[in-house]
């Protein structure tokens, strides 16, 4: 990319000086890249914003071998190449307008002179320079004029120091950052003293208990702690479980990565029963009583292969918890086992360990600058215990409770996890869809006479991310008879006994903590697609049913955008499913329209799949019912009508299909709707459409080929054959309404 004279910026046509119309200049600075000059430039402050030249704004110092004793800029380093991504893109996708301190112009330039040179270096590679300065860096922008396209200029923007590279890289390769809670969120752990703390408590409520219902719902939780309990004991006695089938599995010794400044590798002894999401594991090898029981929350294998699918990273990730180190450290490990997420040496940085009692931020979890917020999202089953400016990019999932409610996690149409998976497929596709198709091209249309104003607002994953039903989940969550792993002072108790662990972890605010009621249980936990509608606790639900779908059927399922005029106060948001509408929405946040989209689109391939793919003369409610069922995996089943005499179309929505045939299905689908709704505005109230699939005897069929009829009070308006049910009926649909207009002309 080469400068060239430029067309006219929007809304900058009236710029009367090279400076856009900003404050005059506030003094002028030579440049030093290095120890080298490159030149003399003025600096123009930032339109309503106060001048912060030259006190501290840039790193400024007496120039010892100038006469005129000049103020210096000194460059310390380019940025990298930014391969398809200019600087301006970056920065402002770290930083807010704000950021951005001055305007900076040379003076007197020659088209060979040094910092004609630098700009055009920066600007011919995507690269910025970068300017030391504390607790700040600086990056000069290079920028085209409006008014010189010959003229270095150049914006000043100031960010985190060290930020910018990584989010580079992270953008470039379309990677954003996600971080995970650990206890009742991925995993439920417990040691022998919380198995007995558990039960004990249980029990003093069962003999309180005076109604029979929640007296069987806390037993059968009793019964299910004391099973467990019998395995950790096993394991701590033997090494070894044994499990229903009668046969005995050892514990095999499990090497812990070594952690910078470690010495010795440490062996631990651990069984693994991955049919069952179990992990029994011994913080200190040495000392059997810091043995732990591990329930790992089911579909994780999920979520993680696609967080490293094919080879490269979709999101980098960490982990924020509450625990203490040493647990938090050997927790993560049974969940990564091969390192694939967070390598060995990202290990001390990337398990961030909060204080109990303090609040989460993703500030403290990038505390080195190595991502910024606008670009991570949480998944957490508490929302109140991080920053309130974070929690809007906060994925709340159920609190993982395998011994209160233990089918909890297939109570929904998708496990919690591969919810939690599609939600952050769609965040991640629609943050980078955003940020390539509309804010890219807003960015590369600036130019230097621009206001800061007129930058565009970056893309935050807060505005991908569906927000539940906050208050139902928490709700959800307190419901529970007692907390299910250890907490803080259980932990620390019992594992500094062993001198293994520091302070121990902190898990839940027994303040939060309200009694449960095993009655609400059921009406917690489920939304079915053919019910989608009425149910408000997973809203992000309908995303991720859609990203199923189209996984399902190796379709793309996108949210796009709809560009309405400057006046229009709410978003559009369109659902496409291989680049075929299927669902528009509107809201007031881009969250709100894209939640109505989501929900219109389910209800539209609900609709067309009853009306076009099943037999009109079948019982609709029943075929509705089946649309809700899972396979074992807990994924939707494929649509198909298992109970009918006739086979579905060859490869529709089976093993083999294809975008192609549900492209060409949506696609007749809305002719058909159209269609439909023109016969109906011509039809008198109470009379109703009705379709016939059956051939009359004077009819021929061809093999393969489809045959419908319109029929209205009784009479024929409309026949159609075709090679496909979806044709056939439209073409039925299309006679009618021709034969109505006929005759309603005829009439007049």
């Amino acid at each position: 990319m080469t400068r060239q004279s430029p067309a006219s910026p929007q809304g900058n046509s009236s710029t009367s000086n090279s400076n856009g119309g900003n404050k005059g200049s506030v003094g002028a600075l030579v440049i030093y890249h290095g120890d080298t000059c490159l030149g003399e430039v003025e600096v123009f402050p930032i339109k309503n914003q106060h001048s912060l030249f030259p006190n501290n704004l840039l790193l400024i110092s007496s120039s010892s071998s100038s006469s005129n004793n000049n103020k210096i800029l000194r460059i310390s380093h380019l940025s990298p190449p930014g391969d398809r991504l200019p600087p301006l893109s970056v920065l402002q996708t770290i930083s807010s307008p704000s950021s951005v301190r001055c305007k900076i112009q040379a003076k007197s330039p020659t088209p060979d002179s040094p910092i004609n040179l630098l700009h055009s270096t920066c600007f011919d590679k995507f690269r910025s320079a970068v300017v030391l300065n504390g607790s700040e860096e600086l990056h000069l922008v290079a920028m085209r004029s409006h008014l010189d396209n010959t003229l270095p200029c150049f914006w000043c923007f100031s960010v985190h120091p060290g930020l910018y590279d990584p989010c580079l890289r992270m953008l470039n390769l379309r990677c954003l950052s996600i971080v995970f809670d650990l206890d009742e969120t991925l995993i439920v752990a417990n040691t022998m003293k919380s198995f007995e703390d558990r039960i004990e408590t249980l029990s003093r409520r069962i003999d309180a208990e005076d109604d029979p219902f929640r007296i069987s719902g806390m037993s059968a939780e009793i019964k299910r702690y004391i099973e467990d309990k019998n395995m950790l004991k096993q394991f701590i006695e033997n090494d070894t479980v044994l499990l229903d089938n009668g046969k005995s599995v050892s514990a095999l010794s499990e090497q812990v990565p070594v952690l910078p400044g470690s010495q010795d590798p440490l062996l631990r002894p651990v069984i693994r029963l991955m049919h069952r999401n179990i992990v029994l594991t011994r913080i200190n090898p040495e000392i059997r009583d810091t043995s732990v029981f591990v329930r790992l929350r089911p579909a994780w294998e999920d979520l993680r292969s696609y967080l490293t699918a094919k080879g490269r990273k979709r999101f980098e990730v960490y982990v924020c918890t509450m625990a203490e180190r040493d647990y938090a450290l050997e927790m993560w490990r049974l969940l990564d086992p091969e390192t694939h997420l967070i390598s060995s040496s990202q290990l001390l940085d990337r398990v961030v360990c909060v204080k109990p009692g303090s609040r989460k931020s993703l500030e403290h979890v990038f505390k080195d600058g190595i991502c910024h917020p606008k670009m991570a999202m949480v998944i957490d089953d508490r929302l109140q215990v991080w920053e309130d400016r974070d929690q809007p990019r906060v994925h709340v999932v159920p609190a993982f409770t395998p011994y209160y409610a233990p089918q909890a996690e297939m109570a929904n149409a998708v496990p919690v996890l591969c919810v939690a998976r599609n939600v952050a497929c769609n965040v991640r596709g629609g943050f980078f869809k955003e940020f390539d198709d509309d804010w890219m091209r807003r960015i590369c249309a600036l130019y230097y006479e621009n206001e800061v104003s007129d930058l565009p607002t970056s893309p935050d994953v807060s505005d991908y991310l569906m927000s539940e039903d906050t208050n139902a989940i928490l709700s959800s969550n307190r419901d529970i008879s007692v907390v299910e792993g250890m907490t803080g002072p259980e932990a620390a108790e019992k594992l500094n006994q062993a001198r293994c662990l520091g302070e121990g972890r902190h898990i839940r605010d027994q303040a939060q903590t309200t009694p449960f009621s095993l009655a609400d249980d059921s009406s917690q936990n489920g939304a079915s697609v053919n019910n989608i509608g009425s149910s408000n606790m997973f809203p992000s639900l309908f995303v991720a049913v859609l990203q199923e779908i189209g996984r399902r059927c190796e379709s793309k399922v996108e949210f796009k955008p709809i560009i309405a005029s400057s006046k229009d106060p709410d978003f559009s948001v369109e659902v496409l499913f291989s680049s075929e509408r299927i669902g528009i929405g509107m809201g007031k946040t881009r969250k709100e329209a894209q939640l109505q989209a989501a929900e219109n689109a389910l209800r539209n391939l609900e609709s067309n799949y009853i009306s076009f793919i099943l037999p009109t003369n079948r019982d609709v409610n029943r075929e509705k019912d089946k649309l809700s069922v899972r396979n074992k995996n807990g994924f939707l089943e494929d649509l198909i009508d298992t109970a009918s005499d006739e086979p579905p179309e060859q490869g529709y929505l089976h093993g083999a299909s294809t975008s192609e045939h549900l492209g060409q299905h949506y696609y007749t689908s809305e002719r058909l709707s159209s269609v439909l709704c023109s016969i109906k505005e011509l039809c008198m109230e109470g009379q109703s459409l009705v379709f016939q699939d059956q051939a009359p005897a004077s009819v021929t069929l061809d093999k393969g080929e489809y045959y419908f009829q319109v029929e209205l009070s009784g009479h024929v308006l409309g026949k159609g054959i075709a090679a496909s049910r979806d044709e056939a009926k439209f073409q039925a649909a299309q006679a009618a309404l021709n034969n109505l207009k006929n005759a309603v002309g005829t009439m007049e």
